[in-house]
C-alpha cells in the first residue's frame, strides 16, 4: 500500500527520534494556530472581529479531492460558503465521531443558521477509506456532511495546506492505526481561517464559534 506521507517513514525503534521531531512541530504549529485565535478572541472582546494580522492566511490553500460520487471537489467548489473542516479517518475509534457527531449537534443547537455553513470531513487513510466508505460514514450522523478523500499525493497537498498532522501507526497483526490532529478548523466563505475547534473545549465555546462562522 502506497504510504499517504510518502516522505515519512513507518514508525520503528530507529526512526523514534525523527518522529519525536516531526510531532513537535506539528504540535508546535497546531498550537501556534490555537494561540492565535485565543488572542483574537481576547483581543475582541469575546467576539473575533479584529484578527492578528495573518491570521485569515495561517493555513488554507487549493486542493483537489474526490467525493463519494466521484465528482471532483476542491477549494473553488467550496468557496461562497463558510465551512468546518475536519481530518481524520473511518476506522478512528473515538476523536472522529466524537467530533463529527458534536457538530451535527451544533448545528442543530443552531436552528435555521445552521445550515449556512457547510461541514467538511477529510479522510486522510486512502489505504483503506473509498470515496464509497468515506459517503457512507459521514451519512452515519444525521446531518449533511461532505465526505472527500483522494490519492496519496492530493492528501498530502491538502495536509500541508492545512498543516495537519497524520501518522500511521503500526498495531499487532500488521495492521494500523492513525495519529492525526483533533482541531476542527473554521474556514469563511473566502476560505480564510476564522477560528479553529479544540477537541477538548467546552460546547457552549464551540457553539458560539459556529454561530460567528455563520455570520460570515
Amino acid at each position: 500500500m502506497t504510504d499517504p506521507y510518502p516522505d515519512i517513514e513507518e514508525e520503528t525503534e530507529g526512526s523514534a527520534e525523527g518522529l519525536r521531531t516531526f510531532r513537535l512541530i506539528a504540535i508546535l504549529a497546531i498550537a501556534l494556530v490555537a494561540g492565535i485565535a485565543l488572542l483574537a478572541w481576547l483581543g475582541g472582546g469575546g467576539h473575533r472581529d479584529q484578527q492578528p494580522a495573518g491570521y485569515p492566511d495561517a493555513l488554507g490553500g487549493p486542493f483537489e479531492l474526490t467525493a463519494p460520487d466521484g465528482s471532483t471537489v476542491t477549494d473553488k467548489t467550496l468557496a461562497g460558503k463558510p465551512f468546518a473542516i475536519f481530518f481524520g479517518f473511518t476506522r478512528c475509534p473515538d476523536v472522529c465521531p466524537t467530533t463529527l457527531s458534536r457538530l451535527a449537534q451544533l448545528r442543530k443547537r443552531m436552528g435555521a443558521d445552521g445550515d449556512r455553513f457547510a461541514i467538511v470531513f477529510v479522510s486522510v487513510d486512502p489505504g483503506h477509506d473509498t470515496p464509497q466508505d468515506v459517503g457512507r460514514y459521514v451519512g452515519l450522523f444525521g446531518t449533511p456532511i461532505i465526505g472527500l478523500t483522494g490519492t496519496a499525493g492530493q492528501l498530502a497537498q491538502i495536509v500541508k495546506a492545512y498543516r495537519v498532522y497524520y501518522r500511521k501507526v503500526p498495531v499487532e497483526g500488521g495492521d494500523y492505526t492513525i495519529d492525526h490532529t483533533a482541531g476542527v478548523y473554521l474556514m469563511d466563505r473566502a476560505g480564510k481561517l476564522q477560528s479553529v475547534i479544540e477537541y477538548d473545549e467546552g460546547a457552549d465555546v464551540s457553539l458560539a464559534k459556529l454561530k460567528r462562522l455563520a455570520g460570515r
